[in-house]
């Protein structure tokens, strides 16, 4: 049990009602989870504010409220405490209760709009290579040097977070790789964190419905660059313009990868196939088995950070060598009569470009490029037609589908994406609303040598449809129509 006064170490407080010599045994922000003795964060969410639930957490039992409005009628069993931002407080609450585990391993984080999770998990995967005990916290999973937890967000809540980083420290974890997204800085998840390296892979159109416009996306990844040490690292793809403002009035060692422009750590791209890359890597050739131009990036970022961490060169270009490619990220199979089945988790239209670039760079005859895709419900609309516009520019024939439709009717969804299709590619299109038929119709269409590209879900193994999940994986899917073309 922890005492009150002991974990307010840091956090902004604006007044105290009650004593803070009261004894902590949980730090909790939903009501529902609320029990004796707890310290309950009301925040102001983006759908529902929790102070209207301070009393219900009282009822529970919890003996400290922190809130940003302390109500007028106050139980004197109860300590109030008042703060600027309760987000804010509960980061840092969170971080003093778990005793500050980020301190007592090395934490880099990673963030940008595309490649943050193969970035982190194969930084993962490198050092676990390299004898030494990891951790990770991405979109994909959790992982605590043996042991595995499904994740649930990119960046988990402050209190999770520190749960698990604790978890960490306690399992003699060294190194923990970071996937930051945008929603967890705009929402103060990653405050109180000490992060001894920061990577900012690239930006794109992404999370407009939350963010509203493109500079205030840019900016919130920014304020992750503002916050980082002196005695940490910034490593940056320069080839994107917005590197450089990450490294604006940024403390920690700058640091850059490109593969078009000079940098630190510098990249290019020799042979590619759908066996793998050969890549020259500041001068050194290394083949790898992933496989395109985005990866490529990806490739240079973790060489940057594992030697900035201060593995050896030639080792590092060794364990490069050795990494498979991460669930739902350029995941393909082949079927007995030579088509190929691409899974990739694209979903923004930068992703779905490269993808199906890397695809036709690859292509080396008149393989038809067969790709399915949608996009999901309830998030940003302006990305779906673009997505549509480079699906069908890009590809020899398209079938739109469902994606996650959420709460939205999937055919209104196809309908908004169809507008981005230019006159000329209308004749490649077709519209198929089940996702499952829409796979099947893929395969139908493919021939000897072909490529179907599912693009959008990735490693999901799920579809969400009106609010309830069912189970539905990419994959398994195509793998179960190769079978039954088989048969038939």
């Amino acid at each position: 049990m922890k005492r009150l006064k002991d974990i307010l170490y840091k956090v902004s407080v604006n007044s105290i009602f009650g004593s803070t010599d009261v004894g902590i045994n949980e730090v909790i922000f939903d009501s529902r989870k609320v029990g004796d003795k707890d310290l309950f964060v009301a925040q102001r969410g983006v759908s529902v504010d929790g102070h209207l639930f301070i009393d219900k957490a009282i009822l529970s039992g919890a003996s400290v409220i922190v809130c940003e409005k302390t109500p007028e009628a106050k139980d004197e069993r109860v300590t109030y405490v008042e703060v600027d931002n309760s987000s804010s407080a509960l980061a840092i609450i969170s971080a003093n209760f778990y005793e500050n585990p980020s301190k007592k391993l090395k934490l880099i984080g990673v963030t940008g709009t595309n490649g943050k999770t193969t970035i982190a998990t194969l930084l993962c995967q490198l050092f676990k290579k390299a004898e030494f005990k990891v951790g990770l916290l991405s979109t994909v999973k959790v992982v605590v040097n043996a042991k595995e937890y499904k994740a649930t967000h990119t960046t988990p809540d402050s209190v999770m977070i520190n749960r698990y980083l604790a978890e960490m420290v306690e399992g003699g974890v060294e190194y923990c790789f970071m996937e930051v997204s945008s929603h967890g800085i705009h929402q103060k998840r990653t405050e109180g964190l000490e992060f001894i390296g920061g990577v900012f892979t690239n930006l794109s159109h992404d999370h407009l419905d939350y963010h509203e416009t493109f500079a205030e996306y840019r900016d919130v990844k920014k304020e992750f660059f503002d916050s980082l040490p002196k005695t940490s690292f910034a490593l940056v793809n320069i080839d994107d313009k917005n590197g450089q403002i990450m490294l604006q009035n940024c403390k920690a060692n700058k640091q850059t990868y490109a593969l078009k422009t000079l940098a630190d750590f510098k990249a290019k791209v020799l042979e590619k196939s759908f066996s793998g890359s050969l890549l020259t890597v500041n001068g050194v050739e290394v083949w790898t088995k992933l496989i395109g131009v985005f990866n490529a990036y990806n490739l240079l970022a973790i060489y940057g950070v594992a030697n900035l961490l201060g593995l050896e060169k030639i080792e590092i270009l060794r364990l490069l060598s050795d990494l498979e490619s991460v669930s739902g990220r350029f995941q393909y199979t082949v079927s007995d009569d030579r088509v190929t089945g691409i899974v990739d988790y694209a979903h923004t239209p930068d992703a779905l470009r490269n993808v199906l670039q890397t695809v036709n760079d690859i292509r080396t005859g008149n393989e038809q490029v067969i790709t399915v895709v949608g996009c999901g419900g309830d998030r940003d609309k302006t990305k779906r037609p673009k997505m549509a516009h480079i699906a069908s520019q890009l590809s020899t024939q398209v079938v739109f589908t469902s994606d996650n439709p959420r709460t939205e009717d999937p055919q209104v969804i196809i309908d908004e994406m169809e507008v981005g299709v230019a006159a000329e590619n209308y004749k490649k299109t077709l519209s198929v609303l089940d996702r499952r038929q829409a796979i099947k119709t893929a395969c139908k269409l493919s021939k000897p040598g072909d490529i179907i590209l599912i693009a959008g879900k990735g490693h999901e193994n799920y579809q969400e449809i009106n609010g309830e999940r069912s189970h539905f994986d990419d994959l398994e899917e195509v793998i179960n129509c190769f079978n039954q073309l088989k048969k038939s």
